[in-house]
């Protein structure tokens, strides 16, 4: 018997293949770009890691400083995370209460805007994260502790005084006005700061408000410029005005650490605002949270530090200002 060789060699066609129905290929067509839509919006609607958290921002009393840092601290978390406000209003007791209160709820991390806010958290609260903010002297009121971190109210001095040696570039001998009852440990910081910048702080010590007038006489004529420290015996309302427009008289610039200070005469400030100062305590309060041992980091100076200049005091002073200076300027008189 012979095979018919021909067929065998010869191809054969591939058995057909099923095809999907039209509407069923049309389905998956559409299907996969609305699969990829809805996990995009499950993304977007996800909680935030720190939506969990509660948040106790406990407040030493009202007054537009620490609301504005309330404000920042708001803007930052950007209701990422549930904060909640307690009022000492400005008393120590009540404060001791609402810490207590903060510890049993389920607050995960403390905020303490305000000297007595950060003295009440530091007793009543041992046991989970806090951080200080808008303290003018932390170091004076021993705000230590392994669960207490914060920010510095203090425009580090060194960079004040570099920021006055290139606002007056002639500068040798810079003088300040102080209490040393009440600011002598900064002066004495400032005294070294200034030598290792190359120049000398002519010190004139006041013990009353009623020496102003014959300190700041005596020390004008042996200085290029006049630095202004927080001491409240020497600037009051009345003082204030005294020394601005004396200083103009002989000739001095002046910097202090208020805009205010600034728009009334002064050639630069640089200083602090509340609310750059809640931002930042929100951003420190986000990288503590994302650790899961919560430690605290050490406390640390300002991030964002705002400089005022007079224009017009510059121009009357006879002194160019370098663009460098006018270029970080916020604020400009």
């Amino acid at each position: 018997m012979r095979l018919n060789l021909t067929l065998l060699l010869k191809p054969q066609p591939a058995p057909p293949q099923s095809q999907p129905h039209p509407a069923l290929a049309l389905s998956h067509r559409v299907a996969w770009p609305i699969a990829v839509v809805l996990l995009a919006i499950l993304s977007l609607a996800s909680p935030s890691p720190l939506a969990a958290y509660e948040i106790a921002i406990l407040k030493s009393s009202d007054i537009a400083a620490y609301d504005q840092t309330v404000s920042g601290l708001r803007a930052e978390f950007n209701e990422t995370a549930t904060l909640t406000v307690y009022n000492l209003e400005g008393d120590v007791a009540r404060g001791k209460k609402l810490a207590r209160k903060i510890r049993a709820s389920d607050a995960a991390l403390v905020i303490a805007v305000g000297l007595k806010a950060a003295l009440a958290a530091k007793v009543e609260l041992v046991d989970i994260p806090v951080i200080y903010c808008m303290v003018l002297d932390p170091e004076k009121y021993d705000l230590r502790a392994p669960n207490l971190t914060g920010i510095s109210l203090r425009v580090p001095i060194e960079r004040q005084f570099k920021t006055i040696q290139t606002l007056v570039p002639r500068l040798k001998h810079l003088g300040v006005l102080y209490d040393p009852e009440k600011t002598r440990p900064l002066v004495e910081e400032a005294r070294r700061v200034a030598a290792r910048l190359g120049f000398e702080l002519i010190e004139h010590q006041v013990h009353g408000e009623k020496e102003l007038p014959t300190a700041i006489r005596a020390l004008l004529p042996k200085v290029e410029g006049l630095w202004l420290v927080p001491d409240s015996t020497v600037l009051t309302e009345e003082s204030i005005r005294f020394l601005l427009g004396t200083t103009l008289e002989g000739n001095v610039p002046v910097v202090g650490f208020s805009p205010e200070f600034v728009r009334n005469g002064a050639l630069a400030g640089l200083s602090i605002n509340p609310e750059d100062i809640g931002r930042q305590a929100a951003v420190i309060a986000q990288n503590i949270l994302a650790h899961s041992d919560r430690a605290v980091p050490m406390p640390v100076p300002p991030d964002r530090i705002r400089l005022a200049v007079n224009l017009k005091t510059a121009k009357y002073l006879g002194l160019t200002l370098p663009p460098d200076i006018m270029g970080r300027a916020d604020e400009l008189y």
